[in-house]
């Protein structure tokens, strides 16, 4: 492992840890989007159905775990421990049109044709755009918290370090995968406005605000 990847899954484990503690700590979920962690949800459980079938580390093992688990811990406090914060009103993405053209692709583009390899495919492609809705609930509201902000910039660091990982491992080690490259750049691009709103704006102690 490249000091890029495992840079990249600790700002990815930072980002979980920090949504997951605002929820907990002001016992709300305030301008958080269900919706977007529900998709994450998603994306964690089709992408490690392999932890069923093979045994790669434990280091694997035990992040795969810690992502589902994280994932389905949020979306239950969301909706369950503190519905009564959730801002149901303002999280109007329509879902269906990020999973159904997901799902589509996945089954036209991918690696094999096998139902373990087209549900990874499918993983890859909705996490690139998974986290539309949280972005669509900020710009309908006009502002976000400064610690939703946070863990919206871990994420993004996080895509931007595996992009590294991915040209470390093409020079190092010749691996090359063209679906997860295109899915980490599309995701990355997604969070670019928002990179320079993050460094102009909320590290300089100004509230993060978008357009409506």
């Amino acid at each position: 492992m490249n000091i890029f990847r495992l840079a990249g899954d600790l700002s990815h484990l930072a980002a979980i840890i920090i949504l997951l503690l605002k929820i907990w700590k002001t016992r709300s979920c305030a301008g958080i989007s269900g919706k977007s962690q529900i998709l994450f949800a998603l994306v964690f459980t089709t992408r490690y159905l392999d932890l069923l079938t093979s045994f790669i580390s434990f280091y694997n093992t035990f992040m795969k775990i810690i992502y589902i688990g994280c994932a389905y811990a949020t979306v239950y406090l969301i909706y369950m421990k503190f519905k009564a914060t959730y801002d149901g009103n303002h999280d109007t993405f329509r879902v269906e049109f990020l999973i159904v053209p997901v799902g589509g692709l996945a089954f036209l583009v991918n690696h094999d044709f096998s139902p373990l390899e087209i549900l990874w495919t499918f993983s890859i492609y909705l996490e690139s755009v998974a986290i539309l809705p949280q972005l669509f609930l900020i710009s309908k509201t006009g502002e976000a918290e400064t610690i939703t902000t946070h863990y919206l910039f871990s994420l993004g660091v996080y895509r931007a370090l595996y992009l590294f990982n991915w040209i470390w491992r093409f020079y190092f080690e010749g691996f090359f995968d063209m679906i997860a490259i295109v899915a980490g750049v599309v995701q990355t691009i997604l969070y670019c406005d928002f990179f320079y709103l993050y460094v102009t704006k909320v590290l300089k102690g100004k509230k993060l605000s978008l357009p409506a």
